[in-house]
C-alpha cells in the first residue's frame, strides 16, 4: 500500500486509525494497512461539534439509523444514515455519508462522514470491539 498512515495504536487483530490533521482514516489489519481514505471529521468550531482524539472501540453497529440532536442550541436529525459504528457513548460514530461529498476537510458534529462505499466495506470488515484511534 502506498499510505502505510501512523501505523497502529492498539492491540487486536483490527484497528481503524483517523488523523484529524490529515482527514485520514486508515484500516489495519494485524500490522499491515489495507485501506487508506480522506474522510470528514467534526468542525471543532466548538468543543461540542469536535471529534474527540483518544483510543476508543466499536460499541454498536446499526446497518442505518435516524441521527438527531441539538448542536449549540439548534436541533437536527439526518434521516437514514448508513452503516453506523457508535465508538463513544456521546453518540461519536463512524458512518457513512450521502449529504456532502468534501472528504478531506471537516465537516461533521464530531462522527466520522465516510465515503459510502468505504462506509458498506468497513461495516462488514470491522465487528463490535474494533480499535478505533482518533489522532490529532
Amino acid at each position: 500500500m502506498s499510505d502505510p498512515g501512523p501505523g497502529r495504536w492498539q492491540i487486536g487483530d483490527k484497528e481503524v486509525v483517523v488523523s484529524l490533521g490529515a482527514q485520514r482514516l486508515w484500516a489495519y489489519e494485524g500490522e499491515q494497512p489495507i485501506l487508506a481514505t480522506f474522510v470528514s471529521t467534526g468542525t471543532a468550531e466548538t468543543p461540542e461539534v469536535a471529534t474527540p482524539v483518544g483510543q476508543f472501540r466499536v460499541l454498536v453497529k446499526l446497518p442505518m439509523e435516524t441521527m438527531t440532536g441539538t448542536v449549540n442550541g439548534e436541533p437536527y436529525q439526518v434521516e437514514d444514515v448508513p452503516y453506523v459504528m457508535y465508538f463513544t457513548d456521546e453518540g461519536h460514530a463512524l458512518h457513512g455519508t450521502y449529504w456532502h461529498n468534501n472528504f478531506g476537510a471537516p465537516m461533521s458534529h464530531g462522527c466520522v462522514n465516510l465515503p459510502m462505499d468505504v462506509a458498506e466495506w468497513m461495516y462488514r470488515w470491522a465487528p463490535e470491539g474494533t480499535g478505533v484511534t482518533i489522532i490529532p
